[in-house]
């Protein structure tokens, strides 16, 4: 581009952002109409569209608009036509005067000759967003006021963007870092939904419970029994006759009184933890008029007093709800929910929060987050500490306490997951019915993902506060991670026909805190067509492709176990024919029955051997796949992580630095396709760490996996200077095996 060309762009386009639309078309016109640059000529006829539009100069704005219809670039004729379009619409004899707006914006990718459109435009209109009104054209607001809709997080200025991917719709387009919404309507009449079964709900809340009393008894009793065993071993001191007893009851009784106080409790942890402070209603009255009234109206009818508000400051968009009871229940919002949500979206996500109060599961999860918080304060607190030690020897002591207690705090969360994911739904139900506007939930919960990937991709990690809440909040920080970075590639029923698709997804969500995001808006969009609305996406029924015995393969470690307890059958009949013809006497081994143990594990290791060589094929540099190919994975929903895609990715590495990621539990790649999960495992000797590669430009070899959460699994990490980090997966996957192999061995001859 001309030296004088791009100041002038990028003058004209700031300009047309700041509603200086005369400034604008002053700074614009000669551009468009030069011959020089061709993508500086599209970027500046699309700017002048929406100032011309702006100032009533309709006739103009349709000229330009016939003329890029004409584009050899089919999704640039799509733009000028949907451009046309709204501007004929509004064009009648008594509106001629007024002030025409448009509500779109040109493409963020190449131009017809395949230049790539460089990112000026995008770092301009990075803040504008579209908001529809009915059957009117939708005028466009400034991000400080984003209401209709959040601006996709962009790649870095410097990385072009390679072609147009996927097609541009009436329903998405794929814009300069923005999403058009579709803005489906809501219901103005609607019969209510059947009353679904709370049974299930009531037994798994039942059931968090006691899975979280009795792995806090099991770790209770297992650190009494090791300060016991360190106290008999040291002189001149005895064992402690208080931590031989049985702590069963005094525990149980704690954590009852635990859930009566968890609200105040949690009062002072997330103030003083978090900067929680109060939320007056009339300060939400400001942002969403709808969601004072419906709080008001629901706390009515079922005779609660008004849950207390709270706020925290975050720009990440989350909300929780916790408390033991209705009457004390409170709602938390973050600040950034409150500016990247519409009127209505915000509506339904605290109508959601009410649905977690009418089901009284809230009661158990701020129970948890009572436990949990504390234990995650610890675990920051100590590797804080390691930090700051600088001699490695004293070091490693203190970064394995700190991942010991991150696996406790692992742990205690891993007890409701199942709870986490199926109250969802419930909820859900209960916001689309509250405010007859599934469509808005489905934006909000959209939304949500983009807010929370972008602020992971400006604090390049996940911040504590979002993986420490993570548990309560309407969407996991870990599943907004793709969602929430594709949109300006893909679309979002395109990257959600997985969730949708493939007839093994659900058995991809068992460690997973929330539910897949496709089955939740699907449910949605069955609601809305229920009323008889419009939805906000349209999911295309796609038939399944995957074969069975890839699943097969897929679990065939998990499948040896009841292969395992088969072949200890057999074992106990042939010895049991064997005793009986008294050809063979193993009554001395078998009494005891640990040999079925012995066999589990055994199973569990020949799965585990079968399945390595598919899982960890050899990566081809003929056959591995680049960023670019990196939405096309994300859209296959036939594919199973076992089918183990060869990719070489280029991008950014994110992640948290120091000791509190030292399990790499916090690996993010940035690539310009997006943000994508990875997982390593460390490799004592290398000389240099993982850690050491954080914030860095990186390739990134591995084996690409399409799950409920995409992922990479790292074979290297390489730095433009040429380090090199290698991740040993198959190695690890092999000792894994061979060591259950002779555990299993072990346990079965010995007894």
């Amino acid at each position: 581009m001309p030296s004088h060309a791009k100041p002038s762009l990028e003058a004209g386009l700031v300009a047309l952002k700041q509603g200086n639309y005369q400034t604008a078309i002053a700074q614009l016109e000669p551009i468009a109409s030069s011959q020089s640059n061709a993508t500086a000529s599209l970027q500046a006829q699309v700017g002048l569209v929406m100032a011309y539009a702006r100032t009533g100069e309709v006739p103009k704005a349709i000229a330009i608009s016939q003329n890029l219809i004409e584009s050899s670039n089919p999704q640039v004729q799509e733009w000028a036509t949907r451009a046309l379009e709204h501007l004929t619409k509004r064009k009648k004899p008594d509106q001629e005067s007024k002030n025409v707006e448009t509500g779109f914006v040109a493409f963020e990718n190449s131009t017809p000759d395949s230049t790539p459109v460089t990112s000026t435009l995008e770092e301009k209109l990075e803040d504008q967003v579209i908001e529809t009104k009915s059957d009117e054209t939708p005028p466009m607001v400034p991000l400080a006021r984003l209401k209709a809709t959040v601006a996709t997080p962009l790649p870095p200025p410097a990385t072009p963007l390679n072609g147009f991917m996927g097609s541009v719709t009436r329903t998405q387009a794929k814009l300069f870092g923005v999403i058009y919404w579709r803005q489906a309507q809501r219901a103005r009449a609607w019969q209510p939904l059947r009353k679904p079964k709370l049974i299930p709900l009531r037994l798994l809340s039942a059931g968090t419970f006691i899975a979280l009393f009795w792995v806090m008894r099991e770790i209770l009793k297992l650190v009494m029994g090791l300060i016991n065993q360190t106290l008999v071993k040291l002189p001149y001191l005895e064992p402690l006759q208080l931590l031989y007893r049985d702590p069963t009851e005094l525990l149980l009784v704690v954590l009852v009184i635990l859930i009566g106080v968890s609200p105040w409790l949690l009062d002072l942890l997330l103030a003083n933890l978090y900067g929680q402070r109060e939320f007056p209603k009339d300060v939400l009255n400001t942002h969403s008029r709808e969601a004072v009234r419906v709080l008001q109206r629901c706390c009515q009818q079922r005779h609660w007093p008004l849950p207390k508000l709270r706020i925290l400051p975050m720009a990440a968009p989350i909300i929780l709800t916790y408390g033991s009871l209705p009457r004390n229940a409170r709602i938390v919002v973050s600040q950034g929910l409150l500016e990247q949500l519409a009127d209505d979206e915000i509506a339904t996500i605290y109508a959601t929060q009410l649905g977690h109060i009418a089901h009284w599961d809230f009661a158990v999860m701020s129970l948890l987050l009572l436990v949990t918080l504390p234990i995650y304060k610890l675990y920051q607190q100590v590797s804080a500490l390691a930090d700051k030690i600088s001699g490695k020897i004293w070091r490693w002591p203190v970064t394995i306490l700190a991942s010991l207690v991150y696996g406790v705090w692992c742990l205690l969360t891993g007890t409701a997951l199942w709870l986490s994911r199926l109250r969802l739904y419930y909820s859900d139900r209960v916001a689309a019915e509250i405010t007859g506007n599934p469509n808005a939930l489905i934006r909000a919960l959209l939304k949500i993902t983009i807010g929370i990937a972008a602020d992971i991709e400006k604090q390049e990690h996940t911040s504590w506060q979002l993986e420490s809440l993570n548990l309560l909040t309407p969407v996991s920080h870990q599943q907004s991670l793709s969602l929430g970075t594709i949109a300006s590639n893909l679309s979002f029923e395109s990257f959600l026909k997985w969730d949708n698709a493939n007839p093994y997804r659900r058995w991809f969500t068992i460690n997973n805190s929330h539910p897949l995001m496709g089955d939740r808006i699907e449910r949605l969009c069955q609601i809305a067509r229920h009323w008889h609305l419009d939805t906000e996406l349209h999911f295309a029924s796609v038939p399944s492709k995957v074969k069975h015995q890839s699943f097969l393969l897929q679990i065939a470690p998990w499948l040896g176990i009841p292969l395992g307890v088969l072949f200890a059958a057999l074992v106990w009949l042939t010895w049991q024919l064997a005793f009986a013809l008294k050809f063979l006497n193993l009554k001395w081994i078998y009494e005891d029955w640990s040999f079925i143990t012995g066999c589990l594990l055994i199973g569990f290791s020949i799965g585990t051997v079968m399945r390595i060589n598919s899982f960890f094929p050899d990566i081809k540099p003929a056959t591995v796949q680049t960023d670019d190919c990196l939405p096309n994975l994300l859209a296959d929903p036939s594919a199973l992580p076992i089918d183990s895609i060869s990719v070489r990715i280029v991008g950014k590495l994110l992640g948290r630095q120091g000791t509190s990621n030292s399990l790499a539990q916090d690996l993010i790649l940035q690539s310009s396709a997006g943000l994508v999960k990875l997982h390593h495992i460390s490799w004592l000797g290398q000389s240099v760490n993982h850690q050491d590669l954080i914030g860095r430009q990186i390739i990134v070899t591995g084996w690409f996996r399409r799950g409920a959460t995409p992922w990479i699994d790292i074979q290297t990490l390489e730095t433009q200077s040429g380090k090199t980090i290698h991740s040993p997966h198959p190695i690890w996957s092999t000792f894994l095996a061979v060591a259950a192999q002779a555990w299993g061995a072990y346990v079965f001859l010995t007894g």
